[in-house]
């Protein structure tokens, strides 16, 4: 345990003082990873000061849109919600994830952190003729996709695991 700093000296020449003593008595001799360089500039970047986040958060296995303002965030998240509608199951669930992230904008409109950006709310009835769009250009197309010889559907709407049963045969009940 280290001595407690004497009064009459300042504390950053008493933390150098440690230093030396503890270089003295070779505390930071064969550490593991002494003489390498360090790696500040993967990928090229001109930004060394904040390459060791970006290193720490690669290795925790965060993800970038995690540092970002909750205002970006949530564009982010209506930028995303749109591209990945069409993967919805159903109507209804298009609607409850609407209806949690325009809850979580109005939450933060309240009491707003961080840069004044504006975020606007999501229209879920254009959310759903999205998703409706894309259901009826589905169905089109697994109308229009070949059957294999066996009689299986080859279509993308049919679950994998009714075709192996053998369920898959002819049309959806």
């Amino acid at each position: 345990m280290t001595e407690r700093k004497p009064q009459g000296m300042s504390f950053i020449s008493w933390i150098d003082q440690q230093i030396l003593d503890a270089e003295k008595r070779g505390v930071f001799d064969n550490l593991p990873g002494a003489g390498k360089p360090l790696e500040l500039n993967r990928g090229g970047d001109a930004d060394y000061g904040q390459a060791w986040m970006r290193d720490y958060a690669r290795r925790e296995g965060v993800s970038p849109e995690e540092f970002l303002p909750t205002p970006l965030r949530l564009r982010r998240e209506i930028e995303q919600l749109t591209e990945t509608v069409a993967d919805l199951g159903s109507e209804r669930e298009v609607r409850e994830v609407v209806g949690d992230l325009n809850r979580r904008i109005v939450e933060w409109r309240r009491i707003p952190v961080g840069p004044p950006v504006f975020v606007r709310l999501v229209d879920s009835g254009e959310m759903v003729r999205r998703w409706r769009t894309a259901q009826a250009a589905r169905r089109a197309s697994a109308q229009s996709l070949p059957h294999t010889p066996g009689g299986i559907s080859t279509s993308p709407t049919r679950p994998g695991w009714l075709r192996r049963l053998g369920l898959g045969r002819g049309k959806r009940p």
